[in-house]
This record gives structure tokens, sequence and C-alpha cells, in this order.
């Protein structure tokens, strides 16, 4: 590599493109990528300035692999079969690639869709000087992406690939004067070079043209963040909340965890139980998306109650295979609790709960119907100590209990989505279902307290052969985060066993980095129980810090009304906390990661696994709708913070319903929790919601937080 003293280099992310600026010897040269909106090829537009005092001759190339064979596993290792059927073409400045030409043509399905199997680039801007669709011929024999062959000989091979590994290569020659600049536009897209590739070049490829795309582009993206902006004392939550953090959740929401840097691809639907609670993080800034997807994931669950693992694109409700008994999983259908209410009071259309949605399987029934199925298939699959099964697994697919084994992880789950849903019949005028959940909460509860409890904090699971898990004297996996956390969301812990057991997670799974899964790890504990046993100690789910948890101890502690610990775990898992220490995360510090390192590891703090994360979600709803409490309600919008006491106050604008909120939190007595002054648009108000109806087109709402305060004590959602 090239000394830093004479080499600069700078890559900047942006929303949905990326910079990067580099200067050498002279040479300035400004690479912006982006895909246009609706489109399906790519920007690459490279500005060269001549920063000397002489006049330079340059030679430009452009580089990209293209996989033989678009089933990309197969491509990588099938070398037999896909080694032999590509085909590179060049015509008129497009370099075209078709993978499995002659089936193209024989293929009526196939060839009347010109965007299978085929890739093309392009040029505007500068004539072509050279081509290359031969990897090896660009490369060079035992070459490499440092020094490649063309680079060194200074032009292209003009090579055409067939039967080769594929690549695609333009070069061209740039004459610069002293201080002059010139840019060149690329375009790389999928379909037919001829059909679609020449279409673009002529439609895109100029500079007026990618500049309205790009400005197209930006905006676009801006309109769905402007639905949460704070300004706070702490400069990486307002990063975070005005901008990342949603993106984050937005890309997570868009992708699931279908295709990225991590994941290839392969998973082509939308996994459940994450798909579900994704819905939480956008449901204010894409309304009807979020909407969209509540219908699409609750037509994933089957008329039994559960629900299928993953919902693939061609998703036919009501003609789906339901999946045998062995492969349900207890959670998948619990997460309705938290994202259903929350979009319902985003959207403040309170008959959406009888909207009638059909089952994967066979059936229909009302959004209130398939709620009461999700709880009677945990009701159906009770254990012999009257919690709930595990079944394949609960939201840790690491546990391993025998499908009898019970999760109390589930039981709290199960438990809030009783209370949800009685709240919910209530106000359907269902009071005898209310009453229902009411009673079948106390039989859970009377469950839950009987066995579960040891002293300081809740046992995690019970085996099918009756073995405790997560006792004081169980060696291994003995404090368990995600039961101690759920117990408080639930409201199933009595207010001593909360500040018990989340005093325990302080002591036993806090770190700089994060809250641990659990502590200590696994070594013997049986990989038939346990698979976490097969990661390294202190990575993932054998006690490593799961970025997806942090959101909820982060709620739990905001229910206590401890703020200063909830902000202290909110910042140490915040990705743009990290940024000054990047040696020590080394991950984007924009986003978030499944996995932190813990203690328990070499590495503490390094972070894996980044965007595609249901870390995403919770920490950006936890953060907003906890820390600065600014919480939709099916009445309007309540103000519930719990931030440091050292904060003096903050300020969040806030869009709800069609309106804008302008927030002003006044903290003069250094509380962390509790409203005991609300005034909107000058009236003063009782309690700590804004009612719906109260509402203009734009409003000021100005709050005051003060020693016995009100605040959600009883929350019915969460």
């Amino acid at each position: 590599g090239k000394p830093l003293d004479v080499y600069k280099s700078e890559c900047r992310h942006g929303t949905a493109y990326t910079k990067i600026t580099s200067e050498y010897s002279g040479i300035k040269s400004e690479t912006t990528y982006y895909v246009p909106l609706g489109q399906i090829f790519e920007y690459w537009r490279l500005k060269v300035t001549n920063t000397s005092d002489r006049p330079r001759k340059l030679t430009a190339f452009s580089y990209a692999e293209f996989a033989n064979q678009w089933m990309t596993e197969q491509d990588q290792v099938n070398l037999q079969y896909s080694i032999f059927i590509a085909r590179g073409t060049y015509k008129d400045g497009i370099i075209g690639l078709s993978s499995e030409d002659n089936l193209l043509r024989q293929r009526k399905d196939i060839a009347t869709n010109d965007i299978k199997m085929n890739e093309w680039m392009a040029l505007a801007g500068s004539p072509v000087a050279g081509y290359d669709t031969d990897r090896t011929s660009f490369i060079g024999t035992y070459g490499s992406y440092e020094k490649p062959q063309a680079v060194i000989n200074g032009k292209s091979g003009n090579s055409l690939a067939y039967g080769d590994s594929a690549c695609g290569s333009l070069s061209t020659n740039i004459d610069l004067a002293p201080g002059e600049s010139k840019e060149i536009i690329l375009l790389v897209g999928i379909g037919d070079m001829e059909i679609r590739g020449r279409k673009v070049l002529a439609e895109y490829g100029n500079t007026k043209r990618a500049d309205e795309e790009l400005d197209k582009l930006i905006k676009n993206w801006h309109s769905k963040l402007d639905s949460f902006i704070a300004e706070t004392p702490d400069a990486d939550i307002n990063h975070t909340v005005n901008m990342w953090g949603l993106y984050n959740c937005l890309i997570t929401f868009a992708w699931s965890r279908a295709a990225s840097l991590i994941y290839n691809g392969e998973r082509d639907g939308l996994g459940y139980r994450d798909s579900v609670q994704d819905i939480l993080g956008v449901s204010a800034a894409i309304p009807e998306e979020a909407e969209a997807r509540m219908y699409r994931m609750l037509s994933g669950q089957v008329a039994c109650g559960g629900a299928i693992p993953v919902i693939k694109t061609e998703h036919n409700p009501g003609h789906e295979k339901a999946p045998s008994e062995e492969e349900y999983r207890s959670d998948d259908c619990l997460w309705f609790f938290n994202a259903v209410p929350a979009y319902i009071a985003e959207n403040g259309n309170f008959d959406l709960y009888n909207k009638v949605v059909p089952y994967a399987d066979h059936g229909e029934a009302t959004v209130y119907g398939h709620l009461k199925q999700a709880l009677l298939f945990n009701l159906n699959h009770m254990g012999a100590d009257d919690i709930p099964c595990g079944l394949l697994a609960d939201w840790n697919d690491c546990l391993k209990l025998g499908y009898h084994g019970e999760s109390l992880f589930v039981a709290f789950q199960l438990r809030l989505g009783l209370t949800t849903y009685s709240d919910i019949s209530l106000r359907l005028g269902k009071k005898d279902e209310s009453e229902w959940a009411l009673k079948t909460r106390e039989k859970l509860d009377a469950a839950i307290q009987k066995k579960c409890w040891d002293g300081k904090w809740w046992i995690w699971a019970i085996g099918e052969d009756g073995t405790v898990y997560g006792t004081k004297t169980y060696e291994e996996g003995q404090v368990y985060f995600n039961t101690q956390v759920w117990s408080v969301l639930s409201s199933a812990a009595t207010p001593e066993q909360a500040r018990e057991c989340m005093q325990t997670v302080k002591e036993k799974l806090a770190t700089p980095y994060g809250l641990m899964l659990c502590a200590p790890p696994f070594t013997n504990t049986s990989i038939d129980v346990m698979r976490a046993v097969v990661f390294n100690q202190g990575i993932k789910e054998n006690a490593g810090i799961f970025n997806h948890t942090q959101g909820w101890g982060i709620i739990a502690e905001t229910m206590l009304g401890n703020g200063n610990r909830a902000y202290e775990y909110c910042k140490a898992a915040l990705p743009a906390a990290w940024n000054d220490k990047a040696e020590i995360r080394q991950s984007e510090p924009y986003v978030q990661g499944q996995t932190t390192y813990s203690a328990f590891s070499p590495r503490p703090g390094n972070t894996r696994v980044s965007w595609l994360s249901g870390a995403a979600t919770w920490s950006y709803y936890s953060l907003t709708q906890y820390i600065l409490g600014i919480r939709p309600q099916y009445e309007g919008l309540m103000i519930d913070p719990c931030v440091p006491d050292s904060w003096d106050g903050f300020k969040v604008q806030r869009r709800f319903r069609g309106k804008i909120i302008h927030i002003e939190v006044k903290n003069p007595a250094h509380v962390c929790k509790g409203i005991v002054e609300l005034t909107l648009n000058g009236e003063k108000l009782s309690g700590n919601v804004i009612p719906a109806e109260k509402l203009k087109g734009e409003n000021t709402v100005v709050a005051v937080m003060g020693k016995d305060g009100v605040t959600d004590k009883t929350p019915q959602r969460v």
C-alpha cells in the first residue's frame, strides 16, 4: 500500500449512496455510487481533478466481478458447471454478460424476461478505450486486485469471456490540464445489454439526469427520516435518532435477513419472528408499508395459531402447507402483541382489529381473532409445570429443551399477550374475552411464582426431564438475561422481584460493551440442551452480548424509573458512542451489529454481523419511545421520558397521524422520570397523554418533569 502521508482517502456513507474521495500524486478522484429509485442499475460517477501544475494523461478502469451462475453458492463451488456457462460480449461502448445463453433462447418463460441471467456495463462522458470480460485477462494469472495486469499494462486486454470466470471492465483515457476536472459515468445493471442496457445509457447516461436521480433518492430517504427529530444533550443519541438508527431500521425492514455482506441471499423470504419485530421500528416513518407487512405476517400464521418459519416471496395465503408439529417455534406469533398494538396506536384506526386476514393454510379471522389464536397456540402447548413449552425453540434458537421442555421467556411473552389481549377486548366491548384473559393470566402467574423465582433472579427453563436451568446451583448459564428483563416488561415480577433481578443483571451481566445474554458461559452443558456450547465463550448465545436484546434491558430500566442506568445501557450498545474507539468495536459506527464479544472472550467489544439485525429495531424503539418516552397510545401521544437526572431537558419534533408536534421537555428538578405539567398549544392538560382529537396541523407541547410526576405505571403493551 501507499503511505498515508501521501495518499489520502475518505469514504462517506449517506442515505443510499456512498462517496469515496482520494488524493494522490496531484490527482483527486471522487466516486459516488447509488441505485436510482425504482431502477435495476447502479450509477458509478467518477470525477477526476488534476490538482498539480502540469498536464496529466490518465487511464481509468472500471471493474466488477460478475457471477457466472446467479445461484451464488453454486457459482463458487460447482465450478465444473458454472465456469462453462458464461459468455461476454462488447458492442458500441457496452459490455454484456449472459449466463446459460442457449437455455435462454429455448425457455420462453426466461427469454421473455431479459433481466434473468444477464448483466451489462456502460460508459458515458468519455470514449471507451478498451474492455475486458474475462477476469484472468484483467487481473492476470495469479494476479490480485492490488495490481491488476490490465492496470500494469496501461490498457485493457479486450477479452471476451467464453467459459471463463467473468468480469466487467471498461477503460477510458483522460487528459487533464492543470486544475481541470472531468466526470465520467459508469452504469452497471441487470438485463440484456441491447434491450435494456442501451436504453438506460441513452436515458440516464448524462450528468444532468444523474444529478436529478441522486437528488430524488436523497429526498425520498429524508422524507422517511423526519418522523422523529430529537435535540438532546447527547450528540451520539441525536446522531442515532435523527439519521442512522432509523435508517438502519428501514434497511432491516426492507431486507429482513435476506441479503447483506453477511447474509448471501439464500434465505429468500421474511424470517417470521424477526420481520414481525421489525415493524416496531418503522411504523411512524413508513406507516403504509408497515401496515402491509403486518397483514402479510398475520397471513403467515396458520389456523392453529402457530406460524410458518419463513414467508417466501411467492407466499400464497390460504394455500400454504402448515408446519409439522415438530417445526413450530414457541415465540413466533407472540411478537404480534408488541407489533400490532404499537402500529394501531401509531395509526389511530382501532377498527383495524376487525379487518379479516387469511391464515396461511386455510380459513381466515379478524386481526383480533389472529391474536386470540396466538394465545391459544401456546396455551395448548403447556408443560408439566403449566409453563409454555419451548417447542423447536423460543427466541433463542440454541435452546433445545426437548419438545415438552418449558420456556420461562415464552411464559413472560404469553403473560404480556394476555394483558394486551384483555385491554383490546375491553375496548372492543368483549368483556367475557377480557375476563378470560385475566383469569388465564392469574393461573399462569401462579405457575411462574411457584417454580421460577430463585431468590435473586429468574430461572430460564425447565427441561423435558424436569431439570431446572438457571438456578444458583446451576454452574453454566446461571443468570439468563431474557427472563430477567421480560419479567419486568410483562409485569410478572413483583416490585421487589423486579428490583432484585435487574440488580442481578447489573452485577452479573453488565459490561462496558453491553449486557451479556447469560453468564457464566457454557462449556459442559449438553449440546442437546443448549447448542450455544458450539460457539466460543463470550460470543453470540454463549455469554456474548446479543445486541437484539439490549433494548429490552433499556425498556425494563425505564419501566422501573432508572433513567441513569437505562442511559448507561443505551450508551454501552450505541454504535455512535464507539466512533472514537473503532479499533475495539471493529464495525461500522453508525449501524447495529448482531453480536458483540463479551469479557469472556479475549477481544471484548468486537462487534460482528452488522446491518440486518433486530438490534436496529429494539435500539431505536427503546431510545425514542422509552428513554425519550414519546410513545403512541390509542388515545393520543404519551409523554413519558426516563432520562439521566443530569439532563436539563430535550426537544423532539414528532410526526403523528398526519400532524406535526413540537415537544419541549424541561427537567428543572433533575429527576429521571415523571411529568408534573403538560400543555398543548398553551392549554394545560391533566396526565401525560396528548389527546389525538385536540391536535391541529402543527402543535407545540411543553412537558415539565418533576418529583412524583405522572408515569405509565401499568402498561398494557410494550
